[in-house]
């Protein structure tokens, strides 16, 4: 790219705010879990939605690739640029401002750059709830959580991302600011735009601020670890607790036996709830609107009635709400203690809830017929029907030869999954890693329409391309 070019793209935003040299750039190119690494001329760090729009008018102008990138926590490839060094990274964390908070309204409007954590913690002190909750909550940004319909453990009672946004500003690929910063519950004005851009990982524009759901906080929180047997008995625990709680029942995540121990062995300062390790665990949670003791009464009876009919055989129910975020903290550090046990394959899938139980010993039989020494580490959100299938190399195994049999490996798991019905990307996204399967698993009039409305929104294929379609 030539000096002249990148002189008028920093000029945008300022010699400070623009950053060229090697050392610097090494954060925006490379993913974090290194399966991608991009490369850039240049990285800017817009203040506002005003000078984003002036980066997209002139990258529209001169046909410059951007590349949008929120906290830089994806797995799957989405914000890194290519190789060729002619694409333009517009990194959002300057723009992290809270715009407004309507606690009568029940809403919060933000920039996209502000970091999910943060954004919980003002929904917290104001007695209110941000339910969207995910292990990189302390670094990933609302923008980026918005432009992935990012799901994690709330997605039970509250759905997913795309369920807690109200309206959207968003800079279109020709620099144009469209304001849809609407808070209204119900606006049957044609079509919702906001919907395309959620979800679209920014190849339709780059989304500059939201207005976010809030809710009432629970008065009562009660959490529960549980052993068992089987996927089945998990998915019989899940119907059951979905009976007695109803939406009161707020997670439910299962994990089988190897994570628990890869965490445990692993981690600091977790221990076993349980008195013994059980082939599958459940964390439930029930929460109330109420008081702590119906919480806990309403729990309670969910174990109750399991234990009676042998649907779960041990449980541990928190004593205080210390005792919860310790359960909690087991679930969350699974992903970070796989990673000291060596190379793994992991897969993000989804199946109708009832399948989830078929789709994992089928699963299980594919892998023990193909890698009968590799260890299963699954974990995920039963109650939603994603599991993040993940497959550790053998013991003693060398890493390397073990991935290079991943394309062989994801292909059958994938073609289990779609089989089913199900997503090969339940909540991480497409971006890079999954491109080439979206051909595979969408219905080619649906294709057609995704394509169709890139071509009309981006017809110069400047926005985030290469990834998603």
């Amino acid at each position: 790219m030539k000096q002249e070019l990148l002189n008028r793209f920093i000029n945008v935003v300022g010699e400070k705010y623009a950053l060229t040299k090697a050392n610097d750039l090494t954060h925006y190119t490379h993913e974090n879990r290194g399966l991608f690494v991009g490369n850039t001329p240049l990285v800017l760090k817009p203040a506002n939605t005003d000078e984003v729009s002036k980066i997209l008018t002139l990258a529209s102008e001169t046909k410059t690739a951007v590349i949008p990138q929120g906290g830089h926590t994806g797995h799957v490839g989405g914000a890194v640029s290519d190789e060729s060094g002619t694409q333009v990274v517009i990194s959002m964390e300057r723009m992290n401002k809270i715009r407004e908070l309507d606690l009568k309204g029940g809403i919060v409007v933000c920039d996209a750059g502000v970091v999910l954590e943060n954004i919980q913690k003002l929904a917290d002190d104001n007695n209110r709830l941000f339910p969207l909750a995910l292990g990189s909550q302390g670094s990933c940004q609302i923008g980026g959580n918005i432009s992935t319909n990012a799901g994690g453990t709330g997605v039970l009672a509250y759905g997913n991302t795309r369920a807690l946004v109200m309206g959207l500003e968003v800079v279109l690929p020709s620099g144009e600011i469209w304001d849809g910063l609407r808070r209204l519950k119900k606006d049957n004005t044609g079509y919702d735009l906001k919907d395309l851009f959620i979800g679209a990982e920014g190849t339709l524009g780059i989304i500059t601020a939201a207005v976010l759901k809030l809710f009432p906080k629970p008065r009562g929180k009660a959490v529960a670890f549980c052993g068992l047997q089987s996927p089945d008995h998990a998915l019989e625990l899940f119907l059951k607790a979905s009976s007695y709680a109803g939406q009161s029942l707020t997670a439910f995540e299962l994990m089988a036996q190897t994570p628990l121990e890869f965490t445990l062995k692993h981690m600091e300062n977790i221990r076993n709830p349980l008195n013994k390790m059980h082939p599958w665990h459940v964390l439930l949670e029930v929460s109330s609107n109420r008081s702590q003791q119906d919480a806990d009464e309403t729990l309670e009876s969910v174990l109750g009635a399991a234990l009676e009919d042998d649907t779960i055989t041990d449980a541990a129910l928190s004593s205080s709400l210390s005792q919860a975020d310790d359960f909690w903290r087991i679930r969350e550090m699974m992903p970070i203690a796989q990673k000291s046990e060596g190379g793994s394959m992991k897969h993000d899938v989804s199946v109708p809830l009832h399948l989830v139980p078929e789709f994992l010993y089928a699963a299980d039989e594919i892998i023990q017929r193909e890698m009968p020494k590799a260890r299963l580490c699954t974990f995920g959100h039963l109650g939603d029907g994603n599991m993040h299938y993940n497959i550790t190399q053998p013991i003693g195994e060398d890493a390397k030869d073990f991935l290079n049999r991943q394309p062989e490996i994801n292909k059958l798991i994938h073609d289990l999954v779609v089989s089913m019905n199900g997503s090969v990307a339940a909540e991480h996204g497409v971006g890079q890693l999954k491109r080439g399967l979206i051909a595979r698993t969408k219905d080619p009039v649906e294709l057609n329409l995704m394509r169709s409305i890139k071509q009309t929104l981006d017809p110069d294929n400047i926005m985030n391309p290469g990834k998603v379609i």
